[in-house]
């Protein structure tokens, strides 16, 4: 499980100060991203080696609206690691565990020129398997 904190802007919301729907998934994403580089993994030095993760299919629920200026934290668990893809279930919650959204995100690792599965990189899996 990873804990990633996120502070509302003004530009991640609509003229009524709520969070615009599209910006939940930005959240998930940097929150994915920062748990990758909290357990050394260079997203760089991945695509130097011609490989990436892509988004292959979000399923969200949102459940309240987060509003400019929140302080909210996004929850992040691997739900399962396959040869090449990873399942991740993400909520946004408040600092009294409300949640605002959740999702399962699942992310395919491909190689980057030709946009075609690849096996993601042993010491990846282990690392997630290690912290599920």
């Amino acid at each position: 499980m990873f804990h990633w904190p996120i502070t509302v802007y003004y530009e991640d919301t609509d003229a009524g100060g709520v969070v615009y729907h599209s910006n939940y998934l930005n959240f998930f994403e940097r929150a994915r991203t920062q748990w990758l580089k909290s357990m050394g993994i260079s997203q760089t030095a991945l695509l130097a080696q011609d490989i990436a993760f892509v988004v292959r299919h979000a399923d969200i629920q949102f459940r309240r609206a987060a509003r400019f200026e929140q302080e909210l934290t996004v929850i992040s668990r691997i739900q399962s690691v396959k040869r090449a893809s990873l399942v991740f279930h993400q909520q946004l919650v408040d600092a009294e565990g409300q949640c605002y959204c959740e999702g399962v995100i699942s992310i395919a690792c491909v190689q980057l020129s030709r946009m075609k599965p690849h096996a993601i990189p042993l010491f990846i899996v282990q690392e997630f398997i290690r912290v599920s």
